[in-house]
């Protein structure tokens, strides 16, 4: 039955009356489609499938159940961005949950912070305000961005909105300005914190320590513990990093041994860290033990070892470990074949470094700059340039570190216009790059080997009047070298006088084996003057000196260099070489008894010697 009602201020409508079974009627569908509703919301938040969620969505759609925002976070748990992004779009008015839900996911999930910050910006376009579940995603992706000015204006928000003291959004701000480079910012965040919860310490610890701000980090970490916060395997595992990059051994002990008293896990996480520490710091052995005690190892674990192995010169050791991992059935990552190319390159291992090669291409890895720049390096180390050159050019993206590898590679090898050519390309092509120290020092070497003499001048002032950099020691020293090859010996000695710092040993060294070549007996006393001081035990001054006196037969003064030799007990080290032959590495030291090696590493010598002859080499025999 329908009556209508009037009103003078309201428009007449019509007022639905139902009997009592209407009514019940209505109130059974009602609750029927209700108990329906939150079985299927139900069934949502058990979800664990995309397939069964579209179903779900399907019936949702079916009985017009609105009820995005349920169903957004849900596929957000599930990691499929794209299908939550299709539903975002029809979404006729998102509120701020929807918007959170989405910049939480692209951030985590998916890890597309320019779509985070495109959120954030369309979200306040709208006139939704950001809140606590927005900032801390939001910082985490202007942190891995480096966007330092989006940051701040987003900092300024927070102060606007009261929100500096929410904890979460605190902890995200400091590691945002950290990664920036900005500590000074993150340390006035993390002194403005009142009440510092573990997290918060953690936050500025490892801020500190991923930024090579070391010392920093130990003085926080003592502070820390002085306020009675007892560290998790977060706070240790950046202490480790910040102990490997002081050298710290012994603070670096202390760890392990707080690990063994609180009876933690020895997992991956904390593992890695010891072994990393370790390896920076030279104790192989500790590494190691650290190493084989570790119950489930990880491709993050067998990384720690062998990049240990590597960068401590242990380079048979680093490969041994490399085929074993391999015969674990661990896949190599972009780091292990770093490190394992890295091994290769100093010992010429370079049947290894092509299956590398063939294998970083077949897992979409050639690309990946850092192993591309470890290919170049390896190459050019192992004497094929061409394949240095080959994996160079296909460089999609080249650093600065990408070009000095090539540069030097070119220098090293006598190629000095190709290598001083690839400097100037760098300079007007290298886009992400721009030349540093270390270009230089590849720049002033291709000069040394041609003997570029005021090529290299010009180079060396161009350093301080283009780029402005300031001349290192080793800047000097290819200089020096420079000179002391072209026979310039007092001008060399004159430049090493004017050095801002005290000549090393790299430095004198060179010059001292020119003095040799020169005969020059003036110049080589006044460098082995301060070589002996410098290098009391390196038996190579001791006998290039011997040498120079008995050239110029001063025979007294070359039996006391012997003499002086044997009196501070200084051994002669013998030469090494490798030969790898079918996969195995055979080393050989200078005076070795070759009797008990293969009749085939005899025939190669005896190759070698034929093949150098017939280049040209005569063999000094004074």
């Amino acid at each position: 039955m329908l009556k209508a009602k009037a009103s003078s201020d309201l428009v007449s409508r019509p007022i639905i009356i139902l009997s009592a079974t209407q009514l019940n009627k209505f109130q059974q569908k009602k609750s029927q489609r209700q108990s329906f509703t939150e079985n299927l919301l139900s069934l949502l938040k058990k979800c664990t499938s995309t397939k069964l969620l579209q179903q779900i969505h399907t019936q949702m759609l079916i009985n017009a159940i609105q009820k995005p925002n349920f169903l957004l976070s849900k596929i957000i748990d599930l990691k499929n961005l794209a299908y939550a992004s299709l539903l975002f779009s029809q979404i006729p008015q998102p509120n701020d949950y929807a918007f959170n839900v989405m910049i939480r996911g692209l951030t985590t999930t998916s890890q597309n912070y320019f779509a985070t910050l495109h959120f954030y910006y369309q979200m306040k376009f709208l006139g939704l305000k950001p809140n606590k579940f927005t900032y801390p995603f939001l910082f985490i992706a202007c942190a891995n961005l480096l966007e330092l000015s989006h940051g701040q204006l987003a900092h300024s928000s927070v102060f606007k909105l009261g929100l500096d003291v929410d904890s979460h959004t605190t902890h995200s701000l400091i590691t945002m300005y950290s990664r920036c480079g900005e500590l000074g910012s993150a340390r006035k965040v993390f002194d403005e914190i009142t009440e510092r919860d573990l997290v918060s310490w953690n936050s500025m610890i490892s801020g500190y320590s991923k930024m090579g701000y070391a010392s920093e980090a130990v003085g926080l970490f003592g502070k820390m513990r002085d306020e009675g916060f007892v560290p998790d395997e977060m706070t240790l595992v950046s202490v480790l990093g910040a102990c490997g990059d002081l050298g710290d051994l012994s603070l670096g002990m202390w760890v392990e041994g707080f690990v063994t008293k609180h009876k933690m896990e020895l997992n991956s996480f904390i593992g890695s860290a010891l072994i990393g520490m370790y390896g920076k710091c030279g104790d192989l052995v500790s590494a190691r033990r650290i190493f084989d005690g570790i119950p489930e190892k990880d491709v993050v674990t067998w990384n720690a070892m062998i990049t240990g192995y590597a960068q401590n010169g242990m380079s048979d050791e680093a490969i041994k470990l490399f085929n074993g991992m391999k015969d674990a059935g661990v896949k190599p990552d972009k780091i292990t074949l770093v490190g394992v190319l890295s091994a290769c390159a100093s010992i010429g291992a370079l049947d290894l470094g092509k299956w590398i090669d063939t294998y970083a291409s077949q897992r979409g890895l050639q690309h990946n700059i850092f192993v591309s720049t470890a290919l170049v390096d390896m190459y050019a180390k192992c004497g094929s340039l061409d394949d240095a050159k080959r994996v160079f050019e296909n460089m999609p993206v080249k650093n600065e570190v990408s070009w000095n590898a090539m540069i030097s590679a070119l220098a090293f090898h006598g190629r000095s216009q190709e290598a001083l050519l690839l400097f100037e390309r760098m300079s007007t092509e290298g886009m992400d790059a721009c030349p540093n120290d270390v270009t230089f020092v590849g720049v002033l070497s291709a000069c040394v080997h041609a003997g570029l003499v005021d090529v290299g001048w010009r180079y060396f002032d161009l350093m301080s009047l283009s780029y402005g950099l300031t001349p290192k020691i080793e800047h000097y020293s290819c200089m020096v070298d420079l000179l002391a090859r072209a026979g310039q010996l007092y001008e060399a000695w004159d430049l090493i006088e004017k050095m801002p710092e005290k000549p090393d040993e790299i430095v004198l060294g060179a010059l001292l084996g020119a003095c040799q070549k020169c005969k020059n007996l003036d110049v080589s006393e006044r460098v082995m003057q301060l070589l002996l001081q410098i290098e009391p035990s390196n038996s190579g001054n001791y006998v290039i000196s011997s040498k120079i006196y008995a050239n110029s037969r001063r025979w007294d003064d070359s039996a006391k260099m012997r003499v002086l030799m044997r009196q501070r007990g200084v051994n002669k080290t013998p030469g090494c070489s490798w030969i790898d032959i079918e996969g195995q590495l055979h080393e050989f030291l200078a005076g070795d008894d070759l009797l008990y090696h293969h009749i085939e590493i005899h025939q190669v010598f005896e190759l070698l010697n034929v093949e150098m002859k017939r280049e040209g080499y005569i063999p000094r025999v004074d």
